[in-house]
């Protein structure tokens, strides 16, 4: 697996502003744009064929952008049906396969559902799940794209910071994707300030080492929430997120990686974001 040396900035699938609207000119258009990287949104369904990743991956790479990927939503990784925790299992390595091809560095997915169990008993079932996924990963020799499990934004969903770096402990390829509004909604927006962006920092560097914040996948964007957490997401002017705080804590804390931005406006969010950072 690569490194990435810096904080990168980029959007989550194709910038709005591209024409013809498709993945291989949205590469080339975040290039135009003076961003950094683009995630391919696999969220209904891989939507990248076997015989098209490879010109994915050209196209990336003669355009020096970095690919991540958002995974399928119908995946709960502690579900009680067998025949539905296979099948996102074989979803998450479908994706990955693709991925791979395509050159994508990591990939993100909500994982699980705490189906109104304890959650320690989701973690085990968490963990028994991944260790199947990630031992297929490696039969197949899947193993130059991260596996990243997300924050979830709804208080239903596995995964806060927590959660996420105790998995990532467990397991060689997987690495937490760290949605800072997700957190923001899901604690009801009480993190939101430098001292609560720093604090996530902290727990990501005792937990996974000063190679947990240079190796950082993370969401940023604005966001609604309710009493349940998260309800949708809106651009970054247009909600209480602190997101200057936030950069500010980037900043101080060095971290490297990628930030994607999953404002409706993607791409001025993003480019909000970049140019707030190395200002």
């Amino acid at each position: 697996m690569y490194k990435i040396n810096k904080l990168l900035f980029g959007t989550s699938g194709i910038p709005l502003s591209t024409e013809p609207r498709n993945t291989l000119e949205g590469i080339k258009q975040v290039k135009k744009l003076g961003l950094d990287s683009m995630e391919l949104e696999f969220v209904r369904n891989v939507n990248i064929s076997a015989e098209k990743a490879p010109e994915v991956k050209k196209i990336k790479e003669e355009h020096d952008v970095v690919l991540t990927s958002h995974g399928q939503y119908w995946v709960n990784l502690n579900s009680l049906d067998p025949a539905t925790l296979e099948s996102s299992k074989k979803r998450i390595l479908q994706a990955c396969e693709i991925a791979e091809a395509c050159g994508v560095w990591s990939i993100c997915y909500h994982m699980a559902y705490y189906m109104k169990l304890d959650k320690e008993k989701v973690y085990q079932n968490l963990k028994v799940a991944l260790t199947d996924v990630t031992k297929q990963l490696q039969e197949k020799s899947l193993t130059n794209v991260w596996l990243r499990p997300e924050t979830g934004g709804k208080l239903s969903q596995f995964g806060d910071v927590h959660e996420l770096v105790r998995i990532s402990q467990d397991f060689e390829q997987v690495m937490p994707c760290i949605d800072f509004a997700h957190h923001f909604a899901r604690t009801q927006g009480k993190c939101n300030t430098y001292e609560d962006w720093c604090e996530i920092l902290q727990v990501i560097e005792k937990g996974l080492g000063r190679e947990g914040l240079n190796n950082m996948h993370c969401h940023t964007e604005g966001i609604e929430y309710g009493d349940t957490g998260e309800r949708n997401h809106v651009n970054l002017n247009e909600c209480k997120l602190n997101y200057l705080d936030l950069v500010k804590a980037w900043k101080e804390y060095k971290i490297k990686g990628v930030i994607t931005c999953e404002s409706p406006n993607i791409e001025d969010d993003a480019m909000l974001l970049k140019n707030s950072y190395w200002k």
